[in-house]
């Protein structure tokens, strides 16, 4: 038996603290990039400092949220590319802030490995800036675990929280969603970060890698075609909100898809009428839908189907509301109404364009 001249080392227990502090030195300038007023200090500290009143709240109500981006990591991860998914991140944690009125004020993330590759790691922090300078947040903290055992080979996983806030008594929705308010849809990026684990069967099914052309867009490669980061909504929705006091409510459309996600967004006396002729369905979903053999009513309550965000307004407005937010950048489409309540809290006539 051979002795050992030294103890063991925590590096020998697969962590390595130098590397950990390597990523942090690259990151440093990612996150001073989302600086905005209200948070200006550097990273390193026990915890990230915001000053509410420095941001211009004077009788703030906080919100929170906190999200992941699910198997979609997957993607990222088998085919090399970790430069978008922070956005996605924030996405997911951000577009849950304002549907509630509130302005995102600061960001923080969590991610966890086996082994820490500074660059990757930089590259991931590198999409999660990005992200919070898209929706105006600061970046302020965040864990980085390395922890051999629990990951295996390259796989990681991601989580995020955030914090945002609104003046005291305009938060959303409102109290007076009444029959006859306009439903406008905002256009998606692509699949967003839902319904991950059935894309990536129907993947499978295709026999398609990750390095092929996409079927529905050939000037992509499929990974990057299906890692098209969340669309962050943040500053046009604020632009809408505070120049036309006309948006009554806001529904992300998420995991559940439409009939999870605006029912909750309404009272119990009212429902969403959707005309599915209206919507622009994106190639991806018809791929989808045509690969898998996903029928029309499981598309809809899984993923997006090409509308990321419902906004509910009072129809004397929706041609103004509509002209604020595509002159923010938004792609918006009239899909509906508000109708008294029936069998369902949504409601669905023609056919989605699949």
């Amino acid at each position: 038996m051979t002795e050992r001249k030294t103890g063991l080392t925590y590096a020998e227990a697969g962590v390595d603290i130098d590397a950990g502090n390597l990523m942090v030195d690259k990151i440093k300038p990612l996150v001073r990039s989302t600086r905005r007023p209200g948070a200006d200090g550097e990273i390193g500290g026990f915890g990230g400092l915001f000053d509410l009143k420095a941001a211009g709240f004077s009788d703030p109500v906080l919100v929170a949220a906190n999200d992941g981006v699910g198997t979609k990591l997957k993607i990222a991860i088998e085919a090399g590319k970790h430069d978008t998914i922070g956005i996605d991140l924030v996405a997911m944690c951000v577009n849950d802030l304002i549907v509630q009125g509130a302005e995102p004020l600061f960001f923080l993330d969590y991610l966890a490995t086996g082994k820490l590759d500074p660059e990757q790691g930089a590259a991931i922090v590198g999409g999660i800036a990005k992200g919070c300078r898209e929706a105006g947040c600061a970046l302020i903290g965040g864990e980085t675990a390395e922890m051999p055992g629990m990951y295996h080979g390259d796989d990681y996983d991601l989580a995020g929280f955030s914090v945002g806030a609104a003046e005291r008594g305009q938060l959303l929705p409102g109290d007076d969603i009444i029959e006859g308010d306009v439903l406008l849809g905002l256009a998606s990026s692509g699949v967003h970060s839902n319904g991950y684990s059935l894309v990536r069967k129907i993947v499978a099914i295709s026999g398609l890698d990750w390095s092929d052309n996409a079927p529905f867009d050939k000037s992509q490669t499929l990974a990057e075609a299906l890692l098209e980061p969340t669309r962050i909504y943040v500053k046009p929705l604020l632009k809408a909100i505070r120049n036309t006091q006309g948006i009554k409510a806001l529904a992300h459309i998420t995991g559940g898809g439409f009939p999870e996600n605006i029912p909750r967004v309404l009272s119990k006396g009212f429902s969403a009428e959707l005309d599915l002729d209206s919507i622009q369905v994106p190639p991806v979903f018809s791929w989808l839908a045509s690969t898998g053999g996903v029928e029309a009513h499981e598309m809809m309550r899984t993923f997006n189907c090409g509308i990321g965000m419902v906004v509910v307004v009072d129809a004397a407005q929706a041609a103004q509301i509509a002209a604020v937010l595509q002159e923010a950048g938004e792609t918006v489409m009239p899909i509906g109404r508000i109708v008294p309540r029936g069998e369902t809290g949504v409601i669905y006539r023609g056919a989605l364009g699949l």
